[in-house]
């Protein structure tokens, strides 16, 4: 069985909304006003272009800083050392520990990601994070100028590493994401809180004491 991880929200902590509370107070006073603003900051052309590797950072700050009347100063600061905020989700790092013991110890479990990421922080976040060993094999978007939910980069992991679409579980925090998967063939799994994904995966591997007993997990 193959299982392919989304990063952001799944593997990795991705807040946008609380990242603009944070950092954009003044902009957004109330959680809903807060909520707009995430939407019109990542869910925009402006950053989905970035993500895509298509323009640089420097060009979406611009791009956001003239759409949305945000100061591009802050907007750098916020968002230039994102691959250094990104940090590991513990149940989720522990699922993926023993998915990686099972494996190890000869079952028949491969282990993928499948990322809408930027390059820059991609490069970051393989110097940071040991556990990117971990993995079979995997795509960042940045560094093939597709992303989810286009088919293009499923159909690219797929044949660069031989996955069988009936084989292959992915879990993903986007509904549409997850929605392109199924219709590949995938098998999916919509990861909207990372602490249930241990049993939502369970009900498609065979049974294993791996993923329900607990153990210290590493930490990189």
């Amino acid at each position: 069985m193959n299982v392919v991880f989304d990063l952001g929200a799944v593997l990795l902590t991705w807040e946008p909304v609380a990242l603009v509370q944070t950092h954009f107070a003044a902009h957004a006073p109330t959680a809903d006003a807060a909520h707009a603003l995430a939407t019109q900051m990542f869910h925009h052309e402006d950053w989905l272009g970035f993500d895509r590797g298509t323009h640089s950072l420097d060009d979406a700050i611009g791009r956001m800083a003239l759409r949305l009347s945000l100061p591009s100063d802050r907007l750098g600061e916020v968002l230039e050392p994102m691959g250094e905020r990104l940090e590991p989700i513990g149940v989720a790092m522990d699922l993926l520990e023993k998915l990686r013991d099972r494996r190890d110890a000869g079952e028949d479990l491969r282990l993928y990601y499948l990322s809408n990421m930027p390059a820059p922080y991609a490069r970051v976040l393989e110097y940071r994070h040991a556990f990117f060993a971990w993995f079979d094999g995997g795509i960042f978007s940045g560094d093939v100028k597709m992303m989810k939910p286009q088919r293009g980069i499923y159909d690219l992991l797929a044949q660069r590493y031989g996955l069988q679409a009936s084989e292959t579980v992915f879990i993903d925090d986007s509904a549409a994401n997850v929605e392109a998967a199924r219709e590949l063939g995938w098998k999916a799994i919509h990861c909207e809180r990372p602490s249930q994904l241990p049993a939502q995966l369970a009900a498609y591997l065979p049974v294993s004491t791996t993923l329900s007993t607990s153990k210290p997990s590493v930490r990189a």
